[in-house]
């Protein structure tokens, strides 16, 4: 099964025209779409998604999901090795692309989908189980990528793939480190390293 979540937010009266054709395509197995307050739907899913569960995420940005890379999403969506493990398609070609890339620490305002993988149990016995179909799943579908991924949606996957995330932007970012935390204080994240007398901190 496919679940679309909607968020429309243009004028009321115009929200069910933009939905007249996607309800005329087919009857979905479960129609939720109407209004509703912002928070509702960021809190839609918790209840599927408790604190507490086994994760493994990896990521990336896509340009355009070509036949190739839609084979790859069936073959592995058959292999879910647990029911909450899952896929997510974030469309981010809209106001996002409006700015430029340079504009902000943000380097793929280009791109068309954030892609994240995400291997989920409630048992830490299939933490392997879950990350190695992860990891499969991305490796697959790397190629057909536009390189980096959504930051958040990292682990712990080293620098050269911090660096692919922000392009561009990463030298610039580096000064700013070098400026404000030359001693790499703040480092328990997707870490930007700061360089000092020609050293890169680690």
């Amino acid at each position: 099964m496919c679940g679309v979540v909607w968020c429309y937010t243009g004028a009321p009266e115009q929200a069910e025209k933009t939905y007249e054709p996607i309800r005329s395509f087919r009857t979905p197995a479960l129609d939720l779409v109407g209004p509703l307050p912002l928070p509702a739907l960021q809190s839609m899913f918790d209840g599927l998604y408790p604190p507490g569960l086994q994760w493994y995420w990896k990521a990336d940005f896509v340009n355009e999901l070509s036949d190739e890379a839609i084979d790859i999403h069936l073959k592995f969506g058959y292999e879910l090795p647990t029911p909450l493990s899952t896929m997510h398609l974030y469309p981010i070609n809209g106001a996002a692309s409006r700015v430029g890339a340079q504009n902000t620490a943000w380097n793929y305002r280009h791109s068309t989908w954030s892609m994240v993988i995400a291997g989920v149990d409630a048992d830490p016995a299939n933490r392997q189980r879950i990350t190695d179909w992860a990891k499969a799943y991305w490796n697959a579908l790397h190629p057909y990528s536009a390189g980096g991924a959504y930051i958040n949606f990292m682990m712990d996957e080293g620098q050269e793939r911090i660096k692919a995330t922000y392009g561009i932007n990463y030298e610039h970012l580096v000064a700013v480190k070098n400026k404000y935390d030359p001693d790499n204080l703040f480092r328990v994240n997707q870490n930007i390293r700061p360089t000092k007398h020609g050293h890169v901190f680690t």
